[in-house]
């Protein structure tokens, strides 16, 4: 038997989800997977932007249960500080805090724009324009962290950063998002991440969909 528990709804269409499984992944948790279908009313609600929290992914380990993303992750930190959730350097740390929380609290406009759909891709497509400075936020979040910390990742290494943004990178494939060169090379490299891979694979495998995410609208 697994030592944690992690809840999830689909693979294909939940952000949050793809980001909690990211973290515990990156941490070496051993855990069981249960997910939640697609048909049930509150699953369906957080997917479709309509409810007011998320209560997936939800981490079940050592008693203790966690259902927000960032708590997941600082919690995976504490447990796991080896794995490097959280940057070592202090200034490096509250960077990616700041990052990571900006992630969980905003952009609210890139989310109801680009909804999350591993298996669509819409190519030309016409990005609502209340969208762009969004976009044009993240994009200056992800050049500064790869020029001040010098690696393919947003802090050099894999950091809970990555896992926070890993959802906008497919996001912008999906979506045809056109980027500059160091966006573009870091959007890749994050999909090409083996963890990242093997989650694309499974949302493809998905026999279940949302209608209202898969037209082009």
């Amino acid at each position: 038997m697994a030592e944690a528990t992690l809840r999830i709804s689909s693979k294909n269409y939940s952000s949050w989800c793809l980001r909690g499984w990211l973290m515990c992944r990156m941490a070496g948790l051993d855990f069981d997977e249960e997910t939640t279908p697609i048909d049930d009313p509150s699953t369906r609600a957080e997917l479709l932007l309509l409810s007011p929290s998320f209560l997936v992914p939800s981490l079940t380990h050592g008693g203790a249960r966690l259902w927000d993303t960032l708590a997941i992750g600082e919690y995976l930190n504490e447990i796991r500080p080896e794995a490097g959730l959280l940057p070592a350097d202090r200034k490096a740390r509250a960077h990616c805090r700041s990052i990571c929380g900006e992630m969980h609290s905003g952009f609210a406009n890139l989310r109801s724009a680009l909804p999350m759909n591993l298996k669509a891709h819409f190519p030309d497509y016409k990005v609502w324009a209340g969208a762009q400075p969004d976009i044009a936020r993240v994009t200056t979040i992800w050049r500064e962290c790869l020029s001040t910390y010098g690696g393919g990742f947003l802090f050099g290494k894999p950091s809970m950063a990555d896992a926070m943004y890993a959802p906008v990178c497919a996001r912008f494939v999906t979506y045809d998002v056109q980027l500059d060169t160091d966006c573009a090379a870091y959007c890749a490299r994050i999909l090409g991440w083996a963890p990242m891979l093997e989650w694309i694979e499974a949302a493809r495998n998905e026999h279940e969909q949302l209608d209202e995410l898969d037209m082009e609208f």
